[in-house]
């Protein structure tokens, strides 16, 4: 993926040691001195991981390549917006969701989500996938299904979920966002996102119990 953004024309000298520099260091040295390493730094820095979530969201890599770079697009805008002292990863993911909104509404395109990969975060709880914990017990005989129709269940159930439920879903479990930063991204006080990840789970396993029951029959 490519990041095409024409940052501020201004002076580019300063320290050349940018990977050592914190999110908000280099935000700042952006905002106020318009230095283009510092902007290109955190592109580097979150590239992969805004792409990934972008790409899970939308279930579509050209739509997800459309919202990535309207996201750093919308920091190089906004970036006299930026208070210091403000987490920088919330920000950005605040901006990269509403841009992915934003994408879809242009599109109405029905987004997928995929959910079949192992949850990095080493956090708040430890479900490693959504499907691993939606399947961690034996199915009755006859009902278990192969992997592969597993993980279609698991994106078409995750896609159908409501938006509010789907959103906190992709930013904690699978982002690896603590509680605190999908709060924040949100909007939402620490205690809703915890009540609609746990409606999302009771959700999806009350219909994986209906599919089991289902392919037993």
């Amino acid at each position: 993926m490519s990041t095409i953004i024409e940052t501020k024309q201004v002076r580019t000298s300063g320290p050349a040691a940018w990977s050592a520099k914190s999110d908000e260091e280099l935000l700042l040295a952006y905002r106020d001195h318009g230095d283009r390493r510092a902007f290109e730094e955190l592109v580097h820095r979150y590239e992969r991981e805004l792409y990934s979530y972008l790409r899970r969201y939308l279930g579509d890599s050209t739509m997800a390549e459309d919202a990535f770079q309207q996201t750093f697009l919308q920091l190089h805008l906004k970036c006299d917006l930026y208070e210091a002292g403000r987490p920088v990863r919330p920000w950005l993911y605040t901006i990269a969701t509403n841009q992915a909104i934003d994408t879809q509404r242009r599109s109405k395109r029905h987004r997928l989500v995929s959910l079949d990969r192992r949850n990095e975060r080493a956090g708040e709880d430890e479900v490693g996938t959504l499907l691993e914990m939606l399947v961690n017990r034996e199915p009755a005989p006859g009902a278990q299904m192969e992997t592969a129709e597993r993980r279609e269940w698991i994106r078409d159930a995750i896609a159908q979920l409501p938006e509010q439920l789907r959103s906190a879903v992709l930013l904690v479990y699978y982002q690896g966002l603590k509680y605190r930063e999908a709060a924040e991204i949100l909007d939402v006080p620490v205690g809703t996102v915890k009540s609609r990840l746990h409606t999302a789970i009771l959700k999806l396993n009350e219909q994986w119990s209906r599919a089991e029951q289902s392919g037993a029959e």
